[in-house]
């Protein structure tokens, strides 16, 4: 009879669970729903000043560059004048890319309450210590997310399209670029950095498990600094060593952070 009483709480607090985390479903589907309803109806703001600026050499980040490149007397900095016109081949292309950025910008500007909703569903369950670093490693979950990015959109993203939307392999074949290429590639680089930048947590996470060490990370800082040279020459499609600085470093910082936060190891 225990035994019939042990099963049937067991799924009593199974079915508890499921239908809490049914609701944290239903709710954060709710709050996206609602951000893309507000970023679809603002569809001229958000196409001509976010998404479509790094198109024309206006760009605010383009003036920054230029401004840099006169301070430091470095030319390779300057960026030229340029247009890119983006072209819609597909019948539904421009309504689809309106759909798609309104619920991407949704999902981005909803990652603090998604967290929190991820929270509050396992707060229960949780050591009172533990509550204290889970509620630290999601405010800085999101804080690292933003900041990448952020790096992306204002920095790799503007040069890459405009190193490849003006690369000529002859004169005889023009650049048209398409919506959709240009929208997947800010994809791509944005999320890509994004979650780049979550370096530290997975770190956190990883020396907890045992799979990595304080002094592991430590002994391959050269090693790791060759791989993030490397990756930033891949990232910046540009020559000009300071672009390529101003990606290496943040990722360098990142490495080291992840240093920081790495479980001390046995007998340090």
């Amino acid at each position: 009879m225990s035994l019939n009483n042990k099963a049937n709480e067991q799924e009593t607090t199974f079915w508890w669970h499921l239908e809490k985390l049914r609701w944290v479903i239903l709710r954060t589907l709710a709050v996206v729903g609602l951000l893309m309803v507000l970023f679809f109806s603002n569809k001229d703001f958000l196409f001509n000043k976010i998404i479509l600026a790094p198109l024309n050499s206006d760009f605010y980040v383009y003036r920054w560059f230029n401004e840099i490149a006169k301070l430091l007397n470095f030319s390779d900095l300057t960026i030229d004048s340029f247009h890119l016109q983006l072209i819609n081949i597909n019948l539904a292309g421009q309504f689809m890319a309106h759909l798609s950025i309104s619920f991407a910008f949704a999902l981005i500007a909803s990652v603090p309450y998604l967290l929190f909703e991820i929270w509050r569903f396992i707060f229960p369950a949780l050591y009172p210590h533990e509550r204290k670093n889970i509620e630290l490693i999601f405010f800085f979950s999101s804080l690292l997310f933003y900041l990448g990015a952020i790096v992306s959109y204002l920095i790799i993203f503007p040069l890459t399209i405009r190193f490849l939307g003006t690369y000529q392999v002859s004169s005889l074949v023009p650049n048209q670029i398409a919506l959709s290429s240009y929208i997947s590639a800010l994809y791509i680089l944005v999320f890509s950095l994004g979650l780049t930048f979550e370096i530290p947590v997975l770190s956190y996470f990883l020396s907890r498990l045992g799979i990595i060490t304080r002094q592991m990370l430590k002994k391959g800082r050269g090693l790791a600094l060759v791989i993030i040279l490397i990756a930033a020459a891949v990232i910046t499609p540009t020559t000009d060593p300071f672009t390529m600085m101003v990606v290496t470093v943040p990722l360098y910082l990142l490495y080291e952070v992840s240093i920081l936060v790495c479980k001390k190891d046995t007998g340090q």
